[in-house]
């Protein structure tokens, strides 16, 4: 039977450091904005979640709450003056966005130094050129979540199933800092049950419920199910958690597996370029 990899308590102290650090800032607190403009209920329901959150946690949390149909030019604006204010320290641009906007515009637009999402290309760039950044929450919440279980990664083969920009992509910059060897599959891979099965680390993020099966798994496997979608009133993984848990060594439950960190991470990310920003301040003369 597996251990299972659970996040809620490793969230649980990462918020309560992060709470006691963020209090002990001089000023005012930490300002997280968060941008919607898609009508999309359950966008919602995690936006709602961020913010409430960021006041446990002692920061303060701002919405800008755009139209659907706002333009690309009015969401950016939007975004823009988020960048000049010096009371926001953390951009948020929540997805999905609306049609017609472009996501690489976005990212693009959020100054990296607000970037809580390290989706801006000079955040990314700094993931793969392996230096010091911000990085996107849930790929670092499942390095955080390995490590805390005292798991391997130097040395092991691991696969990823999902190659967005979002969690595939850094997810695999992240193992290969760690020295892991690092395949991303996806839906144009050919013989997926087979690939699957030589990873020691098997991470799976595409949002399809119970994709990922018994045949997917070699005997000993560390398996991260970073996909959740909701089945009626209940929350899915893309594992068949019931066929895959005898066989594998370790795995996330969805839900109380990677979910509980993402948003521990976001709000480490929001302090950290809080703590950034009064650095520059204090070495400008």
């Amino acid at each position: 039977m597996a251990s299972l990899l659970s996040g809620r308590e490793l969230a649980g102290t990462i918020r309560s450091r992060v709470a006691l650090e963020a209090g002990a800032l001089p000023g005012r607190p930490v300002c997280l904005a968060v941008v919607t403009a898609a009508d999309d209920p359950a966008s919602a329901v995690y936006v709602a979640s961020k913010r409430k959150a960021c006041e446990k946690a002692g920061m303060k949390s701002v919405g800008i709450d755009l139209p659907a149909e706002v333009s690309q030019d009015g969401y950016l604006d939007a975004v823009r003056s988020l960048n000049d204010d010096p009371t926001v320290d953390a951009i948020i641009c929540q997805l999905p966005l609306p049609p017609g906007i472009d996501p690489h515009a976005v990212a693009s637009t959020v100054l990296p130094s607000k970037d809580v999402d390290g989706f801006h290309p000079e955040n990314v760039g700094r993931l793969w050129r392996g230096e010091d950044g911000i990085f996107p929450c849930t790929p670092l919440g499942v390095m955080r979540l390995l490590e805390a279980y005292g798991l391997e990664i130097g040395g092991r083969r691991a696969v990823i199933v999902g190659r967005s920009n979002i969690v595939g992509k850094p997810m695999a910059a992240l193992l290969l800092r760690s020295d892991a060897t690092v395949t991303l599959a996806h839906s144009k891979t050919p013989d997926l049950p087979g690939l699957c099965r030589t990873a020691d680390i098997l991470v799976t993020a595409v949002g399809r419920p119970g994709v990922i099966g018994r045949g997917h798994v070699h005997e000993g496997a560390v398996v991260v199910d970073v996909g959740i979608s909701r089945d009626g009133d209940v929350l899915r993984g893309d594992v068949d958690f019931e066929a895959v848990e005898p066989v594998c060594s370790h795995i996330t439950p969805v839900p109380g597996g990677v979910g509980p960190l993402t948003i521990a991470i976001l709000l480490e990310n929001a302090l950290r370029l809080r703590k950034a920003a009064d650095a520059r301040k204090a070495a400008t003369p």
